[in-house]
């Protein structure tokens, strides 16, 4: 999603967020911002760990899993791409 902004969108939504919170906010903010993401990611991580460990409970090979999904994801990319619309 970051890839299609240019970087002076980016430059354009720091200087409204600078004017709108002011100077002093903007750390509060991003340290605020970059706590959340952290938590997310750790969340992320916990979830994975207890799928993968109910998967070996119940005898499963995650690793053959992944593999048969990225294979069943080419697949599914190879048929769509001849449907996908080019903007």
């Amino acid at each position: 999603m970051i890839y299609f902004i240019s970087g002076a969108e980016l430059v354009f939504v720091f200087f409204v967020i600078l004017l709108v919170f002011g100077a002093d906010k903007v750390p509060d903010i991003a340290r605020t911002l970059g706590k959340g993401m952290r938590q997310v990611r750790n969340a992320t991580q916990d979830i994975k760990s207890e799928i993968e460990k109910s998967a070996e409970k119940q005898g499963l090979d995650t690793k053959q899993i992944e593999q048969d999904l990225k294979e069943v994801k080419d697949e599914v990319e190879n048929i769509a791409g001849s449907v996908k619309r080019n903007n």
